[in-house]
């Protein structure tokens, strides 16, 4: 009581990471805490420290709902430091195919290893962060009686393993170390000599704070960023003036996401009775506190709502994910000589890619093979094995348009929307990947459970004039629209500042009324309909349910989203359409980018 009574201050530190699901949540936190400091009497002042973005005051004022006054000037030490752009060789050009930025970003952390820096490597998913390890756990064998001197790190790794790494890492006795985000910013792991990024960080604020990590306010370091073929990598590395000038970044949140609002209500219902008078967010709360009781959490008293569940609220909220149904996965390998141990967990979306049945799970550079897969009970049963591959799963995906909250037309007989939508997906297959030569052994079905989302979206409709004036056969039409998708997804994280996971990209339809709901070729087999007939919408979703505030900003920068992607594809130096713009041709034509660059040409006009 006291703390709150004489609360004056409250410091946001890295502003620029409360975006996306973390801001949202914290918005929530941020709005229980206002709450109790109101209710004994005070009314502190926010001081909130930002990396460069192009919103920081914005974003601060969406946080904690107030105006802000924005400082920029920057006073910071900070010792020498250099900073490398390293674009893999060419091994194809005519295909625009690289050598494989994991293998190349081992090499430059296996150097850095062997002249005894201490090094960080930071990897874009759990799965290259274990595969990484592999490779430099192989290539740096501890000393008889001594250790493994290169760790990962990353989350679903046990909180009591985690702080023995970060003592490793401060002490000096792990050498290296491989991560994911979790390792980018809050933990004091003392400091580093040296970073190696595998692959672009999704944003110029968080790759700063990657390279960060090594060096500090005195002391030369050095940050190593290793590009992958991915478009969005390929426009940083071949445009350094555009990474080291002023942030085009956008941090968004949506704190009424009702998915996330709704578990803090609970837990502000906890801390305090919720009056039919009060403000958490743009919500009616009478409304939703009436469901709450209906459902057994509230029970009105006095006129006010309160609390009447044993259990604590906060404990069934993860600020990192909408939901915290987590998976536990369970090592079963010793069961017979004792009890079998956890060795993890993972998210709900994240269990369906990572622990299916089949699947190979690696942590700490041991690979698990997953046996079985409990929904019922949220575990995953693994056994320990020695293969030389890993898994990737199959993902398909379906969207349909619910409510559109706005449409306008754009150049060209083409419309863009933003809307409410829903997204059905399932995991049908995986595929083996051989260590260290990327190569396909292998491939298997699988029978999943089908996920439903309600979120948002944005998405493109070409019409059928647009279409049908394009000089291209209907296959070659349909690789250049999904070439076109893909491209516009990685330019969308850039000027959204969001992890390249955090939107979904599908190919969808706008049928005829007499086909609505249906897909592409669901509504041509039943009724004979030729796919010329069809408008396809281009969909960029919001991967949260609910969605998370990325589909409305995409909306208003629809112009700026359709001339920079086409930049990016104009300037890929491949013939036909590759990685680095238009995606992996493979199946598709090889005439994917010449369709992508017509199509633009009429959008852009």
């Amino acid at each position: 009581m006291r703390l709150f009574e004489n609360l004056r201050y409250i410091v946001l530190d890295e502003l620029h990471t409360y975006r996306g699901v973390f801001g949202s949540h914290l918005a929530n936190v941020l709005r229980r805490l206002r709450r109790v400091a109101r209710f004994y009497g005070s009314n502190p002042e926010f001081i909130c420290c930002s990396a460069t973005i192009a919103n920081p005051g914005e974003l601060a004022s969406q946080l904690i709902e107030s105006e802000v006054d924005v400082v920029e000037e920057n006073g910071a030490p900070a010792g020498e430091k250099l900073f490398v752009f390293y674009n893999p060789p060419m091994v194809n050009r005519n295909l625009g195919i690289r050598r494989s930025y994991i293998n190349e970003a081992t090499r430059v952390a296996k150097e850095l290893l062997a002249r005894k820096l201490q090094t960080i490597v930071f990897a874009n998913s759990r799965l290259h962060t274990e595969v990484l390890l592999t490779y430099l756990q192989q290539a740096n064998r501890p000393k008889p009686g001594q250790a493994e001197p290169v760790r990962g790190y990353r989350g679903g790794y046990l909180p009591g393993e985690r702080r023995e790494i970060e003592r490793g890492l401060r002490e000096g006795r792990i050498r290296g170390v491989v991560t994911t985000n979790a390792l980018e910013l809050g933990i004091d792991i003392g400091s580093l000599d040296a970073c190696v990024m595998a692959g672009y960080a999704g944003s110029i604020a968080s790759t700063w704070q990657r390279a960060g990590r090594a060096g500090r306010r005195s002391g030369t370091s050095c940050a190593v960023f290793v590009a992958s073929s991915a478009p969005l990598d390929q426009f940083i590395v071949q445009h350094p003036d555009y990474f080291f000038g002023s942030s085009p970044e956008h941090a968004h949140i949506q704190p009424d996401n009702l998915e996330i609002l709704v578990n803090h209500l609970k837990c502000a219902a906890f801390e305090l009775p919720l009056s039919p008078d009060e403000r958490f967010g743009n919500v009616e709360l009478p409304e939703l506190c009436e469901r709450l009781a209906e459902a057994g959490y509230l029970q009105r008293s006095g006129g006010n709502w309160h609390w009447v569940q044993e259990g604590y609220p906060a404990d069934t909220i993860s600020l990192r994910s909408v939901t915290s149904d987590n998976f536990v996965i369970i090592d079963t390998t010793g069961e017979d000589d004792g009890e079998p141990e956890v060795i993890g967990e993972v998210d709900f979306s994240s269990a369906l890619t990572t622990v299916h049945p089949k699947a190979i799970y690696i942590h700490q550079g041991q690979q698990y093979h997953v046996e079985r897969l409990d929904f019922g009970q949220r575990k995953a049963y693994v056994k320990r094995v020695n293969v030389d591959y890993f898994t990737d799963a199959i993902r398909y995906t379906q969207v349909r348009v619910l409510e559109i909250a706005e449409e306008a037309s754009i150049s060209g007989p083409a419309a863009r929307a933003h809307g409410d939508v829903l997204v059905r997906s399932q995991v049908v297959g995986f595929k083996k990947i051989k260590f260290f030569t990327n190569e396909n052994v292998g491939s298997g079905n699988l029978e999943l459970p089908e996920n439903e989302m309600h979120t948002t979206a944005f998405w493109v409709t070409l019409e059928h004039e647009l279409l049908a004036a394009l000089p291209f056969t209907l296959s070659e039409r349909q690789s250049g629209i999904f070439g076109l998708v893909y491209a516009l997804a990685s330019m969308a994280t850039l000027l959204l500042m969001c992890d390249r996971r955090d939107l979904g990209t599908a190919v969808g339809e706008r049928p005829p009324s007499a086909g609505a709901g249906l897909e592409w070729q669901e509504f041509a087999a039943a009724t004979g309909t030729e796919k010329e007939l069809f408008e396809p919408n281009l969909y960029l979703y919001d991967a949260y349910p609910g969605g998370i505030g990325f589909s409305e900003p995409l909306y208003r920068v629809c112009h700026v989203l359709l001339t920079r992607t086409r930049e990016l594809i104009a300037a890929c130096p491949c013939e036909n359409g590759c990685p680095s713009c238009v995606g992996p041709v493979g199946d598709k034509s090889e005439r994917s980018k010449e369709v992508a660059l017509a199509i633009f040409g009429q959008l852009c006009s």
